[in-house]
């Protein structure tokens, strides 16, 4: 049941009416109900999966409290069980080849096994999240939860069930537990973040996936340019697609009176890729700070270990995205970038000084916007290509460094989308960044665009309804249509 699916919107409406009509001692079990029917859609024999890493962490978090003397014990416990089974779905056949491969280049002879299994859906956000539970009650941070239910249903929750934001105990699971009373500002709260986020995935990114697909599908038949406007697509197609569902997750969770994190803050305004790393979803980004930077050591000793840990760090987010190369390429080419921008930190303050121009200056600040997301577009290369090979061959074309694989002339129109359709994309692209631009500025003033808009009566109805005949008029649906799968879904 995709976001983007007439099913969830006949489901939403039916959760919210029986959430808030039915007494409160029930509503737990309800929505604990609907979640696991909402994830049985896709694969209801996977259920089982949400259901035992639910059961170990639930069990280890009680061991916890009750059995201190060992709570070594009972967070290894947690943290092998369910890395198992996330290794087991998600990485063995990448282990096994990858070791079949190495084995080759020493002139020996290794057949590795191959397991025939589905990649479980979301099975890495709920896994984390389950994990950081388990580590927020070994350090003290929550007491451990006695309530199956109400922790099953932190685990579970539909909203962000499959593609996050990866929730923390200390933000959700009290949430579980109070009272919510229906309110119309709990609707209205929730219908600009879910519209938006429809707006963004149906308009913007599932049009941007059709010339992102067409081009890397055969990169060798297309001109750099052609690569070059195919990536661009790509780094707007994945930031609409993963936070247009942060934002329908958002929505509809404020629609039943929870509030879930924000996962993502106009990214392609950072200024730095660090910047960009503080606002490109932030709940991983948190998440591996907190869970496993700071128990590395953080930038609490030397230099050289500092930027090791980053080099870890930004490894392993590669391989949690996707088994392969070229994620673990992808993972550790924004660490480097993260390293080297440290250690070229003085020289390049010496020489903004030198120039005397101030971090407020507009011109710098531009430059920093475009440099920024020209370095995370040859990231999304490795991210996007259909395999290492591909990532290099098409960067090399980009670079001059190797021929391209054709000389016809260029046509946007073989890109697979008319003109019509790429005018529209991007003026859609241009309100994003604009949307994205006033968010930041008012967050400058310590207030956030939605509540602006929240606050309004005529121009918050005005945006429902633009945004609704927008994406009526200008999505991607109907007869012949194959709809998109969100991004992350494989992850």
């Amino acid at each position: 049941m995709n976001f983007n699916s007439l099913q969830y919107y006949l489901f939403l409406p039916v959760t919210i009416l029986l959430y808030y009509s039915i007494p409160v001692k029930f509503r737990t079990p309800l929505l604990l109900l609907l979640s696991y029917f909402f994830y049985m859609c896709w694969q209801p024999k996977y259920a089982l999966l949400i259901l035992t890493s639910t059961v170990i962490t639930y069990a280890c978090g009680l061991l916890l409290s009750s059995r201190p003397e060992n709570k070594k014990v009972w967070l290894a416990l947690s943290l092998t069980l369910n890395l198992a089974i996330l290794f087991f779905f998600k990485y063995f056949n990448f282990a096994a080849s990858l070791i079949e491969d190495i084995v080759g280049a020493l002139n020996l002879t290794v057949i590795a096994p191959s397991l025939d299994v589905l990649l479980p859906v979301g099975i890495s956000f709920y896994t984390f999240q389950a994990l950081g539970y388990t580590i927020d009650v070994y350090r003290g941070k929550i007491a451990p939860e006695r309530n199956f239910a109400c922790y099953a249903l932190f685990v579970s929750f539909f909203p962000q069930l499959v593609a996050g934001p990866i929730e923390r105990s200390t933000n959700l699971l009290h949430q579980f537990k109070e009272v919510h009373s229906f309110s119309f500002d709990n609707i209205r709260d929730g219908a600009l973040p879910l519209l938006w986020g429809l707006f963004k995935k149906i308009v913007i990114a599932d049009q941007l996936a059709v010339i992102v697909n067409t081009v890397y599908a055969a990169p060798d038949t297309f001109l750099p340019s052609q690569l070059v406007i195919a990536t661009v697509a790509f780094a707007f197609q994945i930031y609409c697609d993963f936070s247009a569902y942060s934002d329908i997750a958002r929505g509809s969770a404020a629609m039943l009176g929870f509030r879930l994190m924000r996962n993502f803050n106009a990214p392609y305004f950072a200024t730095s890729i660090r910047d960009f790393w503080r606002r490109w979803h932030i709940s991983l980004t948190t998440w591996f700070r907190d869970y496993l930077y700071y128990s590395l050591g953080g930038n609490r000793c030397s230099k050289t270990r500092n930027y090791l840990n980053i080099l870890i760090i930004f490894a392993v987010s590669g391989l949690w995205h996707g088994a392969a190369l070229s994620f673990l390429f992808w993972g550790l080419l924004n660490g480097l970038y993260q390293v080297f921008s440290l250690i070229t930190k003085p020289l390049r303050i010496a020489v903004q000084n030198a120039l005397g121009l101030r971090d407020s200056n507009l011109a710098l600040t531009f430059f920093r916007y475009v440099l920024t997301f020209a370095l995370i577009c040859v990231t999304w290369v490795f991210f996007r290509a259909d395999s290492l090979s591909d990532a290099v061959y098409i960067l090399g074309v980009v670079f001059g460094l190797i021929p391209p694989g054709t000389e016809q002339a260029f046509r946007l129109i073989t890109m697979g989308l008319d003109m019509a359709n790429c005018k529209m994309l991007f003026i859609a692209v241009a309100v994003l960044l604009v949307v994205d631009y006033l968010g930041i500025r008012c967050e400058q003033n310590d207030t956030r665009l939605e509540l602006i808009i929240n606050r309004t009566l005529i121009p918050r109805y005005l945006i429902y309804f633009i945004l609704i005949t927008a994406t009526l008029i200008f999505g991607s649906y109907g007869a012949g249509y194959n709809p998109q799968d969100f991004i992350y879904f494989q992850f």
